[in-house]
């Protein structure tokens, strides 16, 4: 049960978790349980700017994902251990993570501009 809401949480099935995230989260794949993204870095800068992201992400929603960290990248694993299964918690903390890892300012044309793309020293994400 969700302590927030006291609702008990649906657990997908495997076949119901590859199908939404070959549909809503592409990078994501199912496996042992968890689904799970590679994030590629540039460097441990970004690696770390990456983990810090999903720290801040996770400690918000309160829905905490195991992280395995190295120089050039980070591997976001998520489950929901209360309902021993993949809720609709990880679905929606998945797509938050998405959402700020990949937003990239000097694409949507406003004020930002973005980190420069074409200067190594500055790069710290691969987009995908």
């Amino acid at each position: 049960m969700s302590t927030a809401t006291k609702r008990p949480e649906t657990v997908y099935s495997e076949a119901q978790v590859k199908e939404r995230l070959a549909a809503e989260l592409p990078h994501w794949w199912y496996e042992d349980g968890w689904i799970r993204r590679k994030y590629r870095t540039e460097s441990w800068k970004g690696t770390l700017m990456v983990v810090n992201a999903v720290g801040h992400l996770a400690e918000a929603a309160w829905h905490h994902p195991d992280l395995a960290v190295s120089y050039a990248f980070v591997i976001v694993k998520l489950s929901t251990h209360t309902a021993k299964g993949i809720t609709d918690k990880d679905f929606a903390l998945a797509k938050k993570i998405e959402e700020v890892i990949h937003w990239q300012a000097g694409l949507e044309g406003g004020p930002l501009e973005g980190t420069p793309r074409d200067d190594q020293r500055f790069r710290y994400i691969k987009y995908d």
